[in-house]
């Protein structure tokens, strides 16, 4: 059974958000402060947190950043169920590193709909993986078999995030502007061009004929191009042979 951390000090809305994700079959625990939020994450594992903004003795934003420093929650994936709506408050959440940033009032059915994405996103293993090709994504690695050999390509943070971003939508297009808010956020004034430059690393990263893969449509965004493909949690590659890289070109 999944088990939730809900931080929540409207004491009608939490019971009516516990009561609804209980009966979808999840062990959610409520909390009203930052403080004992904190106090839980730190005593015990959840495979999500719900994180509302305005608390009474704290910012959601400054939940976000402890979340990651407490060791048995650093991949922990959260989101934020919040009136602070603003799209300096949305940028900020994804910047932390928010699935989700769920602006209130919010229809109890989209909340459902979308821990449901957050949670089956998560726990998906984490080597993506076809014949001639492999994503390692806590590594950060791409491998791909070019000339009959294993190469490794070690990817920048971002440029793997974006990358996953791509493969998980596939073959949805993704627009630079989502592209911008879920990989980026605010950080470093980013702007279209800062994507092509991402693009252009992975396309380097992965060679040919594997670069062909990522497309560009014009006027829209960037697509991935869907293949039949086997998801293994193990790497059926690891001793993979080749370059490798400490950072992109």
């Amino acid at each position: 059974m999944k088990r939730l951390l809900l931080v929540e000090d409207d004491q009608l809305l939490a019971e009516t958000l516990r009561e609804r994700l209980e009966k979808e079959g999840y062990a959610v625990e409520w909390v009203d402060r930052a403080q004992q939020a904190e106090k839980r994450l730190i005593e015990e594992d959840f495979h999500l947190v719900l994180l509302d903004l305005g608390l009474p003795d704290g910012h959601g934003f400054d939940l976000a950043k402890r979340l990651k420093e407490i060791p048995r929650q650093s991949q922990t994936p959260f989101l934020f169920l919040t009136a602070m709506n603003s799209a300096e408050h949305r940028l900020q959440g994804y910047e932390l590193g928010a699935e989700e940033f769920i602006p209130k009032p919010f229809h109890l059915r989209e909340v459902l709909i979308r821990v449901k994405h957050v949670l089956d996103n998560h726990l998906k293993p984490q080597v993506w993986a076809e014949s001639d090709l492999e994503m390692h994504w806590d590594a950060l690695e791409v491998r791909s078999l070019r000339d009959g050999q294993w190469r490794r390509e070690v990817l920048q943070p971002r440029d793997a995030k974006l990358l996953r971003l791509l493969v998980d939508r596939s073959p949805s297009v993704v627009s630079r502007d989502e592209i911008l808010n879920r990989v980026w956020g605010e950080e470093a004034f980013p702007s279209t061009r800062t994507v092509d430059n991402s693009m252009v690393r992975l396309r380097q990263a992965l060679g040919e004929p594997q670069a062909g893969r990522l497309k560009s449509v014009r006027g829209v965004g960037y697509q991935f191009e869907a293949r039949p493909v086997a998801v293994s949690s193990d790497a059926p590659h690891s001793g993979a042979t080749g370059s490798s890289k400490g950072e992109s070109k």
